[in-house]
């Protein structure tokens, strides 16, 4: 495992660390807080020393889970995101008494002191325009509350603008069926010492290649009911990708690239470039985790393997998806 620069935050992560979304459980299945400690052993001997958790992940179950591990492993680091708990979702709802509330909230449940990376989780665009939502992230700072703060986004635009706040890190979809930030981001963030942490970089298991057209998910797993953002951002499922159009995207890219197991070329790409910091992958079981963490050993991308991504992203996925995130 190869460990790099979280931009202001001067952690030294590993570049292929762990969300914690599915942490303990299948999308939509009750928490198993044993599978969650052994995940996250599993994650720490292969090298993982970054978590991403957030205050909704399993209504806070996730968070704790986290929390406990750290007692064990002081040395490793964290984000946690807040505000998708509020109900309704609104720009109105990220209060100065809201976030003060919800940091507090997040310090309780994993039982810290300090909260290492707190991100703003996907708030409406609005959110980005608003310098009193920032003021009170500088002041939670100011209070030892917080050590750092950034934003995970839904859009290239929200990114670009969170720039101009003393942000330490972005957290954006950016996979093989999400290039535009490669191109519109990166370097505006390397400009900023604005670490990137690489989310949904399976694009919620498409990029696996284990899927097909008969493949079924549970009633309560956002691939059946969100396809097209009926519960959120539709970009979260799939990265926003038609289920079909993907599984032949899939099939060009696995005989192109020469390969039956797709995800760790998926997840090597992503660490090609230098501007990722970490890519986040989730995992519900260990066995999962040891094989995401095993990407980091793969031989870089040649230049014509980079190529070809780019050629099936253009000839499948681009008109879809490029403009809408």
């Amino acid at each position: 495992m190869d460990y790099r620069t979280l931009g202001k935050t001067n952690f030294k992560i590993s570049e292929v660390s762990l969300g914690t979304w599915q942490l303990g459980s299948k999308w939509g299945d009750p928490f198993d807080a044993d599978d969650a400690a052994r995940t996250l052993e599993a994650a720490y001997e292969s090298g993982v020393n970054y978590f991403d958790t957030a205050d909704i992940y399993q209504d806070g179950l996730s968070e704790h889970a986290v929390g406990q591990f750290l007692k064990k492993h002081p040395d490793v680091h964290y984000s946690t995101k807040m505000g998708r708990r509020i109900e309704p979702h609104s720009a109105a709802n990220y209060s100065k008494q809201n976030l003060m509330s919800f940091v507090d909230h997040s310090l309780k449940n994993m039982q810290v002191d300090a909260l290492d990376l707190v991100l703003l989780h996907c708030p409406p665009t609005s959110v980005y325009d608003d310098p009193e939502v920032f003021q009170t992230l500088d002041d939670l700072k100011r209070m030892g509350k917080i050590r750092n703060y950034g934003v995970s986004v839904e859009r290239v635009a929200e990114a670009i603008t969170a720039l101009q706040y003393d942000i330490s890190a972005v957290e954006i979809i950016f996979n093989m069926f999400r290039l535009r930030p490669a191109t519109e981001f990166f370097a505006k963030a390397q400009a900023a010492n604005v670490g990137i942490l690489a989310r949904v970089p399976l694009a919620s298991g498409l990029l696996s290649g284990k899927y097909t057209a008969q493949t079924t998910f549970g009633k309560n797993d956002h691939r059946t009911f969100n396809r097209h953002g009926e519960a959120f951002d539709k970009g979260e499922t799939f990265s926003g990708v038609d289920f079909e159009t993907g599984l032949k995207a899939v099939d060009e890219l696995k005989r192109r690239l020469k390969t039956d197991d797709l995800a760790p070329m998926a997840l090597r790409y992503i660490l090609m470039y230098d501007a990722v910091s970490a890519v986040i992958p989730g995992a519900s079981k260990p066995e999962q985790i040891t094989a995401n963490a095993a990407a980091a050993e793969r031989p870089p991308f040649t230049d014509a393997q980079m190529q070809i991504v780019r050629d099936v992203y253009d000839n499948y996925i681009k008109d879809s998806v490029e403009n809408l995130w």
